[in-house]
């Protein structure tokens, strides 16, 4: 196992966070890719969502599910303080396939996989792709199809070759500082961001040109890729179960996590009355409840 001497990311975010402990993997293939982890048992590995880093599934959901389990969330290629290649890592599918290298570094033996959002994408590509490497998945409000979305046209252009880049590191200082805010807000509604979230959250990490930059690259990457696990969802031997909240904003939980559930055998979906898209936050105890019953399954 090639793991390196756990550090502690020190750097002030705007409202003087400092994010929680890491330590980094560095893979066979040159990627190195920071996580955190605690507990004992059974393991549990977490993947965050669009315009996060791990910090948006463990601050909420680490007290929990550490008590039982061995839990490790990762921050994505490219997000966090994750290496990526830039155009290479942009899929889920690519993402997918970083994670498992990972978890065998790490020595994950068949963990169940809680994901959210894109997070959830990457999920369910790597319960497809190798249905033997995970016990489960929990999916939180996946994207499970394609179609147009406002993160192509806020960040698509930004991962053009060359010119993107410019624009990126011209945006990061002249727009991002107004844009980036109004979204975190948005991803919450209808419920507000919880205040110890936002000032544990390392905000610094989660923004800057290159971190947008991928951010463009995964909008543009991902319709593509949706294609591909359409076609393969029917094929899916893993179980799965699927959460999307009634009051999401973001993704239409019908057209994706729903339909997602119907298509793939023995995988179930649940509507959380009244939840938004970010509501692990909000409903712990269902999501380890969840992931127990997924371990059982």
């Amino acid at each position: 196992m090639n793991v390196q001497t756990p550090i502690v990311a020190t750097d002030e975010g705007p409202t003087g966070d400092r994010g929680v402990r890491r330590r980094f993997v560095n893979l066979p293939d040159g990627h190195r890719l920071a996580y955190t982890e605690a507990g004992e048992g059974p393991p549990v590995v977490m993947i965050h969502g669009s315009l996060m880093t791990l910090e948006d599934v463990w601050l909420p959901l680490g007290p929990s599910l550490t008590t039982r389990h061995r839990v490790v969330a990762f921050d994505r290629p490219g997000h966090g303080l994750s290496t990526r290649r830039r155009l290479t890592d942009a899929t889920p599918w690519r993402q997918a396939e970083t994670i498992r290298a990972a978890l065998v570094e790490l020595d994950l033996d068949r963990p169940v996989i809680v994901g959210h959002s894109f997070g959830a994408t990457v999920a369910l590509c790597l319960a497809l792709a190798h249905p033997d490497s995970v016990s489960g998945v929990l999916a939180v409000a996946p994207l499970c199809f394609p179609e147009p979305r406002i993160e192509q046209a806020l960040f698509g252009f930004r991962a053009l070759p060359g010119a993107g880049d410019a624009i990126a590191h011209l945006l990061s200082g002249a727009l991002d500082p107004v844009l980036l805010p109004i979204l975190w807000r948005m991803i919450f509604l209808p419920q507000a961001v919880p205040p110890d979230f936002a000032r544990r959250f390392p905000w610094h990490q989660a923004s800057g040109a290159d971190r947008m930059i991928a951010e463009g690259e995964d909008a543009m990457g991902v319709g593509p890729a949706l294609v591909r696990a359409m076609r393969a969802y029917g094929s899916c031997r893993v179980p799965v179960q699927i959460l999307g909240g009634t009051a999401d904003v973001v993704v239409n939980n019908a057209l994706h996590g729903l339909l997602a559930a119907m298509m793939m055998p023995g995988a179930r979906f649940t509507w959380v009355g009244g939840a938004g898209h970010m509501l692990h936050h909000f409903h712990q105890r269902r999501i380890a409840g969840e992931v127990e019953a997924l371990f059982r399954a």
